[in-house]
């Protein structure tokens, strides 16, 4: 016991000896060999970080310049005056790829991501070593890659430099690239970047055209439910996909929302509402309004990726539609054009070119606001418009609407009747022909034609050649929709005719407007055509406006104009060929009125110019009281007109659909010249009774060749071969 405590006692002296020689507590003697290993740690620490950061350095100035072709690469598109989307173009490549900007998507979608890819991505300067710690943890954990700490940025910078291999040396490289994209560009533009670059499955890239692809509209506007599953895409672009994969794309969605719901942007009502919401099964169609504009403006312009027009999306909608709802009632090979201009720019606010883009049997490629037709009586306007301006007639001047003959030219009205002395204001209305003939001649075809060149607008002749004659005051020549609507947006603006304008981004100069009349015959004129008669269930007085038919009902024509808009429309078939029944005033009138209540009408007044003459006839001065009778014409006392086959034409291919489709299946007859009684013959054998109307309605057996004949009174005779199909 003894010697056990003095060895103790001899063991614990010489530490109290030293604790006292030295003066200090054991607490005192450990904390500077602390310091010393926490230099060391930090000396360290330092130099491995110095190291990695020279290494990183090192490894950065290997690198060749990032590329940022793939996020220049995008889709042409084509946009509304307002900006919106018209139509869009595959990349060369044939992807989906649209500019989209952060400004253009819905900000509930960007805290979406954020919280769910890189909830401090706005603090970060390219890597997360907080998100790169816990996935390495959860690696070795593991045993597997559970998530890949990988932020936003490198996520571009992965996108940008697309690479195969998926390991330590590609996490590196995306780290520096990420860096380098830090220093480079913005937080929002580092954004733009990854909401044009994400993949969505299949040829899709970017955030917009996921949006257009699978829910129909622009990003800026989404539901909860629409921004979780647009987050979760790029993360498995092609294993989630909703048309293809839709339950691994309901479980990825629904685990964005968790996520969401965890990070406090949405209330658990909202999360379970979003669950409920169906997913898409299907990809919806691209914006392709206006198509044949669009392409027109790219053909020109192939370089250019935007091009910005004039075109109101909201009615280029609503006219594309009407033309569609149209033509359930026609043939299927018939089609509508209708083009939409405002008066005071020249600007085309809609152009429909077809009812349907895709339709073989209607040739929906063509645009037809530029095909060539006959114009029929829509172009009679302009004769009274120049006989007004050059002081040879007046709204109130009367006129004679009797048979007539200019040389072997016999002009007959359409229902093949006369009215006898009638004023230039219902000789219009009306749509006479006689009267418009009668004016013609005294101003002259040929400075007729000249006049409608010089404002700018092409007419085409006949091949045959030789000088113009009457007979292209009723349509014997051919012009485009856009070019007749151009003469009437013309009237409407006083006389002027505008260039029409599709670009509103064009910034050539332009010349001055060339003026086809002064302002007080173009006043004259939308006075009168004002009171031309609407169509059935139509408003009178709100629309100047006038119909016209081809010969061989082949077109039919509406066009009106109030104050701010003018309004083209054309109906017939693109192959040209004949339509019974397809008459201006029945078939396309309508379709001008619906299309100007869905434009919104302005009833005002046009303005009245200073100088114009309001009187009746007998208050005219002598010289507009009557047209001059120094025009060279004969009575109907004179040599009979020889007898000639109106319609059907010779070599006529036919299509009765058009009658068939209303529950007939009728067939015009119609015959110029000639004496009553008429009888009609099928293939020789008499299908009328005798009639001393020059048109009939023939009901045909069926389809295929026929021999159509017509005998008159005198026994002349006439016949055609045609196709009924």
């Amino acid at each position: 016991m003894g010697r056990a405590s003095f060895s103790g006692e001899a063991q614990r002296r010489p530490e109290n000896l030293d604790q006292e020689m030295l003066g200090s507590s054991p607490s005192m003697t450990a904390r500077p060999y602390r310091f010393r290993k926490l230099k060391i740690a930090a000396a360290s620490c330092a130099l491995l970080v110095t190291a990695a950061t020279a290494a990183l350095l090192h490894y950065a100035s290997t690198l060749p310049p990032l590329d940022l072709a793939a996020a220049t690469d995008r889709s042409t598109v084509v946009l509304d005056r307002e900006g919106r989307l018209l139509r869009p173009f595959l990349t060369r490549d044939g992807r989906w790829k649209l500019p989209v900007g952060v400004d253009d998507v819905d900000p509930r979608y960007l805290a979406m991501l954020k919280a769910f890819e890189d909830k401090r991505f706005d603090g970060h300067a390219g890597i997360d070593p907080l998100g790169l710690a816990r996935a390495a943890g959860q690696m070795l954990l593991n045993g597997r890659v559970v998530s890949g700490g990988s932020t936003l940025t490198m996520q571009v910078a992965r996108l940008l430099e697309p690479r195969e291999e998926r390991n330590l040396a590609a996490k590196l490289r995306q780290a520096v690239r990420a860096i380098e994209l830090e220093r480079r560009f913005t937080k929002p533009q580092i954004l733009d970047l990854y909401l044009t670059l994400a993949p969505f499955g299949g040829n899709l890239e970017g955030v917009r055209a996921a949006s257009f692809a699978y829910f129909g509209k622009e990003p800026k506007r989404l539901s909860a439910a629409e921004a979780a599953l647009l987050v979760a895409l790029p993360q498995s672009p092609e294993t989630r996909r909703p048309d293809r994969f839709n339950e691994s794309a309901r479980k990825a969605r629904d685990r964005v929302l968790a996520r969401v719901e965890r990070a406090g942007l949405a209330t658990a009502s909202e999360v379970a509402a979003a669950r409920e919401e169906p997913l898409p099964n299907a990809r919806k169609p691209f914006p392709n309004l206006a198509p044949h504009v669009a392409e027109q403006v790219v053909a020109e312009a192939p370089a250019t990726r935007r091009h910005r027009l004039s075109i109101d999306a909201r009615l280029q909608t609503g006219l594309e539609g009407l033309a569609r709802e149209r033509s359930l009632g026609l043939a299927p090979q018939v089609s509508i054009a209708i083009l939409a201009v405002d008066n005071e720019t020249g600007e085309i606010r809609a152009s429909v070119g077809g009812v349907d883009y895709f339709a073989a049997e209607r040739a929906g490629s063509l645009d037809l606001t530029r095909a060539l037709r006959s114009p029929g009586s829509a172009l009679k306007p302009f004769i009274y418009a120049l006989a007004f301006d050059n002081g040879i007639a007046h709204p109130e001047t009367m006129l004679e609407d009797r048979p007539a003959r200019y040389g072997i030219y016999v002009p007959e009205n359409f229902d093949m009747t006369f009215q006898g002395m009638v004023s230039a204001r219902k000789a219009l209305q009306f749509s006479l022909n006689v009267p418009a003939v009668e004016l013609l001649s005294a101003l002259g075809p040929q400075r007729f034609l000249s006049r409608l060149r010089d404002a700018g607008v092409a007419i085409a002749m006949p091949k045959e050649g030789g000088a113009p004659g009457l007979a292209v005051g009723l349509g014997g020549l051919g012009i485009t929709l856009q070019d007749l609507t151009r003469l009437y947006v013309g009237l409407a603006r006083g006389g002027e005719v505008p260039e029409l304008r599709v670009r509103i981004d064009d910034s050539r100069d332009r010349a001055p407007s060339p003026r086809l009349v002064e302002p007080v015959a173009a006043w004259y004129l939308a006075d009168t055509l004002l009171g031309a008669p609407p169509p059935l269930n139509a408003v009178p007085g709100r629309i100047a406006y006038k119909t016209g038919t081809s010969y061989g009902y082949r077109d039919a024509w509406a066009v009106g104009f109030d104050r701010k808009h003018t309004i083209g429309v054309w109906v017939g078939r693109a192959d040209n060929g004949a339509v019974p029944g397809l008459v201006g005033r029945s078939v396309a009138a309508p379709i001008l009125f619906d299309a100007f209540a869905r434009l919104g009408l302005d009833p005002r007044p046009f303005p009245q110019p200073p100088d114009t003459i309001v009187a009746t006839s007998a208050h005219l001065p002598p010289p507009l009281r009557h047209l001059r009778q120094d025009v060279p014409k004969t009575a109907a006392a004179m040599a009979t007109p020889t007898l000639k086959l109106a319609f059907p034409p010779e070599g006529a291919r036919i299509d009765l659909g058009a009658s068939a489709a209303e529950g007939q299946t009728q067939l015009n007859l119609k015959v110029a010249g000639g004496v009553a009684p008429y009888t009609w013959l099928v293939d020789g054998t008499p299908v009328l009774a005798p009639t001393r109307r020059r048109e009939a309605a023939w009901q045909p057996p069926g389809k295929g060749f026929m021999r159509i004949s017509v005998i008159d009174g005198t026994g002349a005779s006439e016949s055609v071969s045609v196709r009924l199909q």
